[in-house]
């Protein structure tokens, strides 16, 4: 078989290694053509790979560079909850214990990072030593650095040195106490003086953004070059982890970007601009402009979600010339006073203009992610959404509309994680199907089962990893999760108390200990005006 290596094109030198170079596996929970299209995963891979102090080798489900046979590192890019299950099977294929507490001098320090770990790492935190929590520019050369100075001295000092670093989470060195076997936390403190109370999240401030490092037919989104044109989101929706978590809304300039962008356009025809808000970028109207000229005429352009209100004519024109059919909006809802609770800032009228944009610009189709038992919501907020699409129906008679609409989910950071999934959302779910299908509206609705997994997973504490564990070997369906539960009844609370119920705002997080973006005091202030 050809090795999917051999089909890459590499946008940075691949430096030689020196003999004594640190020995590391980087690994993705997944197969090639997932992981290769992480630009966080290709970010770091193409770090480590530059390093003349480190031989990296990586490591996917289904393929493998060779690799060293005495690691000191094995590291993975953690960007899909349900990867675990592949993640704990890596780490066997390569003979680590699983667990944390059983490893010794002769295994290899196991590190993650990504965008799960740094949200909650607590399920997971038994099967790692060190988790690199933010963004990887700022924390990569510390936590090597710190490593070549304590490669040849024990497991455990190796830790307490890392734990000093800021941004590393030694999960080891913290112990956590609760009211009782199946109660609340009750305190989390560090073992050792030595070690700091608390780890904060590191942020990258320079003036460029991440771009892809490897182009590849065989990556899931076949030979794109991605550029990252924003980073954060200033809008704050109340239930937003990519806008909470990533704080402070970051935008490179245009002279780094332009470059960036030509850089890859050398290589391929197939451009994506990604970020959580990329038309919030103050210059992006002038980036638009650069893209509309007749050099770039060949080139496939994509765009990650838009802000409603940006979608201009010009917009939407130049999209439909550069091969794109259609365009994605965040409404999340229909309902006016449910998009002031959740504070997306935005009109009736800005969606319905956004349709009539898209339509005169000679795009096909409008895409709406959406969202069902969101804090506070009623049956009329959800006929609301029914409404609207009636609206956009007669707005933009040609366009193709699709509704994807997912149950909210509380997430760790965001002033909405004190508040459970809402059982009634499955029923909502149905009942937007069966009204958008009498419109001819596409409805693509994410599965409510798998959000109470999502849900279990993002509240979760270090008393779900044996749950966690046993569940691999039953399959990933909600059955097995609640098999697991009774399984282990009286070892830990039960699922409703994870899932669905609302949690007292004094309680102790389980990731109380670990600072993201805003003070406990400030998100509990945003909760308190959204139920206002």
């Amino acid at each position: 078989m050809n090795s999917p290596f051999a089909a890459e094109t590499l946008l940075f030198e691949r430096s030689r290694p020196r003999p004594e170079a640190l020995r590391v596996i980087y690994g993705f929970p997944n197969t090639y053509s997932v992981g290769i299209t992480s630009l966080g995963y290709q970010l770091v891979w193409a770090q480590l790979a530059s390093r003349t102090d480190v031989a990296v080798s990586r490591l996917f489900t289904d393929v493998q560079e060779p690799l060293p046979r005495d690691p000191e590192l094995v590291g993975f890019s953690f960007s899909w909850e349900l990867d675990y299950g592949n993640l704990l099977a890596l780490l066997e294929q390569l003979g680590i214990p699983i667990w944390q507490r059983d490893r010794h001098d002769c295994h290899p320090l196991v590190f993650g990072g990504g965008s799960v770990l740094t949200a909650n790492p607590e399920p997971f935190a038994d099967f790692f030593d060190v988790i690199l929590l933010g963004d990887a520019e700022p924390l990569l050369e510390p936590f090597l650095t710190t490593m070549v100075q304590v490669r040849t001295a024990p497991r455990s000092q190796q830790l307490e040195a890392l734990a000093q670093v800021p941004g590393l989470y030694v999960p080891s060195l913290y112990g956590i106490s609760y009211t009782s076997t199946t109660g609340a936390i009750q305190a989390i403190e560090p073992l050792k003086p030595t070690v700091p109370a608390t780890v904060a999240k590191q942020v990258h401030r320079g003036n460029t953004l991440a771009a892809s490092t490897v182009v590849t037919p065989l990556a899931a989104w076949e030979q794109i070059y991605m550029v990252e044109v924003v980073r954060s989101c200033p809008e704050l929706c109340r239930f937003c982890l990519a806008s909470y978590l990533t704080l402070p809304f970051r935008t490179p300039s245009l002279e780094t970007l332009i470059p960036a962008i030509e850089r890859g356009l050398a290589v391929t025809d197939r451009l994506g601009l990604l970020g959580a808000s990329i038309t919030q970028h103050p210059e992006f109207p002038a980036l638009i402009e650069h893209l509309g000229q007749p050099q770039f005429d060949h080139v496939r352009l994509s765009l990650a979600s838009v802000r409603t209100n940006t979608v201009t004519e010009s917009l939407a024109q130049l999209l439909s010339q550069r091969g794109s059919q259609s365009l994605t909006i965040a409404i999340e809802t229909g309902s006016e006073r449910l998009r002031q609770v959740i504070n997306k800032k935005l009109e009736t009228e800005e969606i319905l203009a956004a349709a009539s944009h898209a339509q005169a610009g000679g795009l096909k189709g409008l895409k709406f992610y959406g969202m069902v038992g969101l804090p506070t919501e009623t049956d009329a907020d959800v006929e609301a959404t029914i409404a609207l699409f009636r609206q956009l129906k007669k707005t933009a008679p040609r366009l193709r509309l699709t509704l994807g609409c997912s149950t909210f989910v509380p997430k760790a950071h965001t002033p909405f994680q004190w508040w459970g999934v809402q059982p009634v959302a499955e029923k909502r779910l149905k009942f937007l199907k069966k009204e958008l299908a009498k419109l001819g509206i596409e409805f693509r609705p994410e599965s409510y089962n798998d959000s109470l997994i999502q849900a279990l997973i993002s509240r979760g504490d270090r008393r779900l990893a044996p749950l966690l564990e046993q569940v691999r070997h039953y399959g990933t369906s909600l059955g097995s999760y609640r098999r697991a539960f009774k399984e282990l009844r009286g070892q830990l609370p039960d699922f409703e108390a994870y899932v669905t119920a609302n949690w007292p705002e004094e309680t102790i997080l389980p990731w109380q200990h670990l600072q993201s973006g805003l003070p406990t005091k400030t998100l509990q202030n945003h909760l308190q005006r959204a139920i206002a």
